[in-house]
C-alpha cells in the first residue's frame, strides 16, 4: 500500500469520501481548503483522507474513508497514525477530529489511535445537513469532538 497526496489536476475520489460524508457540497468545500491523501494498492484507491488546518498550530482530519471491500483489514487505522504523524513531522502541535455520536466503530478507532474526547456539538448534524442521518440503528445528531497533543 503507497499513501500520497492527491495531485492537483486528478479528481477527487467523491465516491469514497462520500463514504465518510454524505453532503457532497461540504465534501467538496472542504477538499479545496484542505490536502486530500490517498491510499492506494495496485493503483487502485483503497482509502481517502483529507487533512485542513484550522487554527495555528492545529490540523483537522476532516474526512477518513476505506473502501467497503477494505473493511475490517485496518487499514483505517493505519490511515489515521498516518495522518497524525504527518501532522506532527509538517510541525502541527494537535490534531483533532470530529464524528458523529451514531458512529460507533470510529469513536472507538480514534481513543485506540491516541485521542480523546474533548467536546460535543450538541445538533451538529440536525443543523448542517438536510436528511437525517442513521448509523447503528442510531440518529446522528451531536458531533463528538476528539483531539490528540502531538
Amino acid at each position: 500500500m503507497n499513501i500520497r497526496a492527491l495531485k492537483q489536476e486528478e479528481p477527487i475520489p467523491i465516491e469514497l469520501l462520500l463514504l465518510a460524508d454524505p453532503s457532497e457540497t461540504l465534501v467538496r468545500e472542504y477538499v479545496q481548503r484542505g490536502q486530500c491523501y490517498i491510499a492506494e494498492k495496485d493503483r487502485y484507491i483503497i482509502g481517502v483522507f483529507v487533512l485542513l488546518p484550522t487554527r495555528p498550530g492545529t490540523v483537522e482530519l476532516v474526512n477518513i474513508a476505506v473502501n467497503e471491500s477494505e473493511h475490517g483489514k485496518g487499514l483505517g487505522k493505519k490511515l489515521v497514525l498516518y495522518a497524525t504523524k504527518m501532522a506532527r513531522d509538517e510541525g502541527y502541535k494537535t490534531i483533532e477530529v470530529g464524528t458523529g455520536n451514531s458512529s460507533i466503530g470510529q469513536l472507538a478507532l480514534y481513543q485506540k489511535c491516541g485521542f480523546r474526547i474533548t467536546s460535543v456539538d450538541r445538533d451538529f448534524f440536525t443543523r448542517h445537513y438536510t436528511e437525517n442521518i442513521h448509523e447503528n440503528g442510531i440518529r446522528c445528531r451531536d458531533m463528538i469532538r476528539l483531539s490528540q497533543d502531538l
